[in-house]
């Protein structure tokens, strides 16, 4: 069993550029897994892996009430992007510090589930903003640069 917790600013894994994963195995899926526990545990609606110290391209995120509509990425890539909103945000490992960003209002990307097949989705407003915070985090990149 893996004992992962939330990493917070101003550790430098925050920084780091995740890797592609390459086998989603039951390593993989034992994350993800965890992943969840800690985001709902924290009320979140989003978390990216390296968030808990764990350096792949991988992010969940749920903005469902009952935290019942869980969505998996596995090495997303942004195919188009598009409009733009004007957004609060906040972040896990940044706790009690929010800024109003300008983000993209609709967004398509392609990713991997937890099968291995490749996907592609689309959404708008607050998905596609917790997505592209998301990705950000894959990227090493901080809502408060």
């Amino acid at each position: 069993m893996l004992l992962l917790k939330l990493i917070y600013y101003p550790n430098k894994l925050l920084r780091k550029k995740s890797t592609q994963i390459n086998k989603i195995n039951f390593k993989i899926k034992n994350i993800i897994y965890n992943m969840f526990k800690i985001m709902y545990k924290k009320n979140g609606i989003g978390l990216a892996a390296n968030q808990i110290g764990i350096n792949k391209r991988i992010f969940i995120i749920d903005i469902s009430k009952k935290k019942n509509k869980k969505l998996i990425f596995i090495n997303p890539k942004i195919l188009n992007k598009e409009g733009e909103i004007f957004i609060k945000e906040g972040c896990l490992s940044i706790p009690g510090i929010f800024k109003i960003l300008k983000r993209y209002s609709y967004i398509k990307i392609s990713a991997l589930n937890t099968n291995g097949n490749y996907f592609v989705f689309k959404t708008r407003n607050i998905k596609s903003v917790c997505i592209q915070h998301e990705i950000d985090h894959l990227n090493g990149k901080l809502f408060i640069d």
